[in-house]
């Protein structure tokens, strides 16, 4: 899993030959490298929220009790599991005309590899300030979408232009993805506290 990261991140096509040599199982990818990556944000943001507290950028801080912090990052580790499969069949889906369609197996390989750099990025939570926040996801969606448009023509098996077409369609629906969990986890990790934007509408 480790090795991987790193040629993903620093020499990213020639990464991408290797993990295709490999024939990965979904299973595999999963166990070595998805569940372990993504607990990345999970617990930086389980310690943030409840031991610095959480802020838009004002001098006021919102801590998260221990107990709802736990429970929001269970929430929160299985929405992101379920995005990685989502973009995963999002590029399989949108694969569907081409000639020689990659497997779902190796559209779901590729989703969670693509990931890597925002999981890493996760590490950003530790200190939960919104535009802080902000600056993690732009910086992992920025290198994530290079290791798309690198990886697409050689980990799927297509010519570069269509390739290149795929990659702009896989981020430009990824993009809305992330909008769409980083819109529920904000949502989520506020609803630990009295301030919560959530509880705004039981009033």
């Amino acid at each position: 899993m480790i090795h991987h990261v790193w040629g993903l991140l620093h020499h990213p096509e020639r990464e991408w030959h290797k993990i295709s040599d490999e024939h990965e199982t979904v299973t595999h990818l999963y166990a070595h490298h998805v569940l372990l990556l993504a607990a990345i944000p999970v617990i930086c943001a389980l310690i943030g929220t409840t031991q610095v507290g959480w802020t838009y950028g004002g001098s006021d801080t919102y801590k998260v009790s221990l107990s709802n912090g736990i429970a929001l990052g269970v929430a929160f580790y299985a929405l992101i599991l379920l995005a990685v499969g989502i973009v995963g069949s999002v590029i399989y889906w949108m694969a569907r005309d081409i000639e020689q369609r990659p497997s779902r197996r190796d559209c779901l390989i590729f989703a969670g590899y693509i990931a890597t750099p925002m999981f890493i990025c996760g590490i950003f939570a530790l200190y939960p300030v919104f535009w802080l926040c902000m600056l993690g996801m732009i910086v992992g969606l920025v290198y994530s979408g290079y290791l798309l448009y690198r990886g697409t023509p050689s980990f799927l098996g297509i010519s570069h232009q269509r390739g290149f077409i795929l990659s702009i369609k896989t981020l430009g629906i990824g993009v809305l993805v992330l909008e769409a969990l980083l819109v529920v986890t904000v949502l989520l990790w506020s609803m630990g506290t009295e301030h919560s934007i959530v509880w705004e509408f039981f009033r």
